[in-house]
């Protein structure tokens, strides 16, 4: 195998080897998946702001406009099933260009709709196609050098952060000044030309697509899972630590647009901008996956992910400290996500789409519950009810780990070299 970097550019130029690809990967293509991923997944969140000025377009309940979110995310999740695993089967590239592009279109019918079952169709779509996210995160995982995957995997993820955290406030300030519809107009017209300029950067013919049945793939996913106790780890991993993160971003606007705070949706924006932050970890958690530090890396950062509940259970005392907890939160699950998802593509390089949709799946899962019981807890017992909660899910996390952790396999420190 040989390997060079560039230490200017950034390029990073691969030979060939078992799980790499002999095309290599730039950082300037690394950076155009990280936007393309950041301009995808914030499609799914756009509307959660939106909310009240979609019924009144609409002249809908805000109980039925609720629809909208679900139905987004209902479209993610079979995304992550159905379309996720075709990247072991078909060239990505081409796969890639479609879903950008037919996002694009989705956009467009969700911007211009004006009967309800057309909006929430394309809001089906939208959520759908979002999935292009993780066939961009294999590719990645496919063009790197092994020593080189993690740091790659971890730009690539840190596109992903940055949308979910910046959605909302994009879409409030681009809403303040055209319209809910100019938002999705919008990002329609980038995602078209975010398609274009993929159909022209990404290389041809750079993966090998199984020749195993679509039918194969999809019931190979649970017996990946089932049976390698590395994935399986990780995967309950990811579960809780975006339980946990679900927990925070679900229930915040609650307690900082109430009395006595009063914030506005703006303001409320900036603490998502603040926990960008979080998205610094994902090159350095990366690196030190690509070292062999993955183990050591899960442990501290789950032990962080506990710690940031305190500052963040002081909301009503200090907004200050609660900015601090909640970049704190956002590095410690991004430096976890991105060693998940490092490690697991690098025992499975056959599989990686597959894996990753798999994977997500657990994802969703846990944002699920976060969500559900954020809400509940905080009807309940209120803030502190919602910090006890959150850290309860960190908590679990790193026993978890302590548990699991001799017996994962391949994932031992290694010596600095």
């Amino acid at each position: 195998m040989t390997e060079a970097a560039g230490g200017a550019t950034g390029t990073i130029v691969a030979g060939s080897h078992q799980h790499g690809s002999p095309y290599g990967v730039t950082r300037g293509l690394l950076l155009v998946f990280a936007v393309t991923c950041g301009m995808s997944v914030a499609n799914i969140y756009y509307a959660q702001p939106l909310l009240d000025s979609m019924a009144a377009a609409f002249a809908i309940s805000p109980a039925s406009i609720g629809l909208v979110v679900m139905l987004t995310q209902a479209g993610y999740a079979l995304g992550l099933v159905f379309i996720v695993p075709l990247g072991d089967l078909v060239d990505r590239r081409k796969l890639v260009v479609a879903q950008t592009f037919l996002s694009a279109v989705a956009l467009v019918f969700v911007g211009t709709a004006h009967h309800v079952g057309v909006l929430f169709a394309g809001m089906i779509v939208v959520g759908l196609l979002a999935v292009v996210v993780q066939v961009l995160v294999a590719f990645t995982a496919t063009l790197s050098t092994p020593s080189q995957r993690g740091r790659a995997v971890g730009l690539v993820t840190s596109g992903v952060v940055i949308g979910i955290l910046s959605a909302r406030f994009v879409s409030g300030v681009i809403a303040d000044l055209g319209g809910w519809r100019s938002v999705y107009l919008t990002s329609a017209l980038l995602t078209f030309v975010m398609s274009a300029l993929l159909a022209c950067l990404l290389p041809r013919n750079a993966t090998k697509p199984t020749s195993e049945s679509y039918g194969a793939i999809l019931r190979s996913i649970p017996t990946l899972f089932l049976r390698d106790r590395l994935v399986r780890g990780r995967a309950v991993l990811a579960l809780l630590i975006f339980a946990s993160f679900s927990t925070l971003w679900t229930s915040l606007v609650l307690p900082l647009s109430a009395t006595p705070l009063f914030l506005s949706h703006t303001e409320i924006g900036l603490f998502g901008l603040a926990g960008l932050a979080g998205a610094l970890a994902a090159g350095g958690a990366g690196r030190l996956a690509d070292r062999g530090l993955g183990q050591s890396t899960t442990g501290i950062a789950l032990a962080l992910l506990t710690c940031s509940w305190l500052p963040i259970a002081l909301l009503h005392s200090s907004l200050i400290a609660l900015a601090i907890g909640v970049i704190l939160l956002d590095l410690s699950v991004q430096a976890v996500h991105v060693t998940n998802q490092s490690l697991i593509l690098a025992a499975h390089p056959e599989a990686q789409s597959r894996l990753v949709g798999g994977y997500m799946v657990f994802y969703s899962i846990g944002s699920g519950i976060g969500a559900i019981s954020a809400t509940t807890i905080y009807a309940f017992l209120g803030w502190p009810g919602v910090a006890i909660l959150g850290a309860t899910f960190s908590a679990a996390g790193l026993v978890f780990w302590c548990l699991t952790r001799r017996g994962s396999r391949g994932v031992r420190d290694l010596p600095l070299v």
